[in-house]
């Protein structure tokens, strides 16, 4: 999921079960309410803050290896919510051609292994660390390569030890008792652990393609939520880690609660890599500053605050990003407007890349050439 946005559908909406099906849930008490959406917030919030943190040590590492980053492009930001509509239909068609639990339960073998490698990827360092100095590591290097002499290269190349291998079975064991017992907390888990990477891994590298993006998928929400029911219809049957959830029935039920509100993770992923971005910028400065996350994080975090308070005055779903990409786009605009970096904001670039010259430069290169060979 992390390395390619179009792998899952974007499934950007805020929904309450109990005010899209009131006659299957019995109505959730004000205290319960309460809980589920302020735990829904902090769940929101956390993948963004370490997302960004871990982007800016990720893009610092790419720039030190000389290793060239896969960036959005203008046209890429363009095309994706065309892409994620078409993916986001042809999933609901499926739903209703073919049975639900078929399809989830294909669903539910793939996400398992994506779920178990990026939650690995978020907690490794830890686990690493608990472990005892007298642990007995050892290092492997996994190695599959095609072809021979000049033709030859890597298919993997993999390098990891044995406290790498604990890691993944400890993920494992939580992978397992995802695909058992569908339990919500070990779909946070997951959904946690794919918004973190999204938000760290995935790169805009310029504000303006950030707002292309962000611009696309506002219309893209807003279409499929309140245009159509497929946006709803897909976050309900779609069973799998791409939308974190909260019970409402918690205080009555525990944790066997089965009355939940949800979030998608686009509503989290999308506004984040534009707020990990800025993170970026702010760094850039070297102001030792970090005005315009700030800026942009507070923003996300009262949008998302105003569509739950929306969403449960008209007990209807709310596409989530009819609020937050005002929000997101909009303070740090006036941010760089009041202290007169709007340019600076807009020409700035994570990795610069290198300009192929035109045919006037060529042409203007080969006359050069000629003249000092005239000389």
């Amino acid at each position: 999921m992390a390395d390619n946005m179009s792998e899952v559908p974007v499934v950007n909406v805020t929904v309450n079960e109990t005010a899209g099906n009131a006659t299957a849930k019995i109505p959730a008490s004000p205290e319960g309410m309460a809980v589920a959406y302020g735990s829904l917030v902090i769940m929101a919030i956390l993948p963004i803050i370490i997302g960004a943190f871990r982007s800016v040590r990720y893009h610092k590492a790419q720039k030190e290896s000389g290793e060239k980053p896969e960036t959005m492009t203008s046209k890429d930001a363009a095309m994706f919510p065309i892409i994620a509509s078409g993916t986001l239909f042809s999933i609901y068609l499926i739903f209703q051609i073919f049975s639900k639990e078929h399809i989830n339960l294909l669903l539910t073998g793939y996400f398992f292994f994506l779920g178990v490698f990026a939650l690995a990827h978020i907690i490794g360092p830890f686990i690493s660390k608990m472990l005892p100095t007298s642990f007995p590591n050892t290092d492997y290097h996994l190695l599959f390569t095609q072809g021979k002499g000049d033709k030859k290269e890597d298919l993997m190349n993999y390098e990891f030890d044995r406290k790498d291998l604990v890691c993944l079975g400890v993920c494992t064991v939580i992978g397992i008792w995802y695909l058992v017992q569908k339990h919500w907390i070990a779909n946070n888990l997951f959904g946690f652990a794919f918004a973190v990477n999204g938000v760290e891994l995935l790169s805009l590298n310029r504000v303006s393609t950030g707002c292309i993006l962000l611009g696309g998928l506002f219309v893209y929400d807003i279409f499929w939520v309140f245009g159509t029911n497929v946006m709803v219809t897909v976050a309900k049957s779609f069973e799998a880690p791409i939308k974190l959830v909260f019970p409402q029935d918690l205080l009555e039920n525990g944790l066997g609660a089965s009355n939940f509100a949800m979030l998608g993770l686009g509503d989290i992923v999308i506004p984040g890599i534009f707020i990990a971005l800025l993170l970026r910028f702010d760094m850039s400065l070297k102001k030792n500053s970090k005005t315009y996350f700030y800026a942009s994080f507070t923003a996300y975090l009262l949008g998302l605050l105003l569509t739950i308070f929306v969403m449960h005055f008209f007990k209807h779903a709310q596409p989530a990003l009819l609020y937050l990409v005002p929000a997101c786009i909009g303070l740090p605009l006036f941010v760089a407007l009041v202290k007169g970096e709007v340019k600076q904001l807009f020409s700035y670039e994570d990795h610069t890349e290198e300009k192929k010259p035109d045919e006037k430069e060529k042409a203007a290169s080969k006359d050069e050439k000629k003249a000092k060979k005239e000389k």
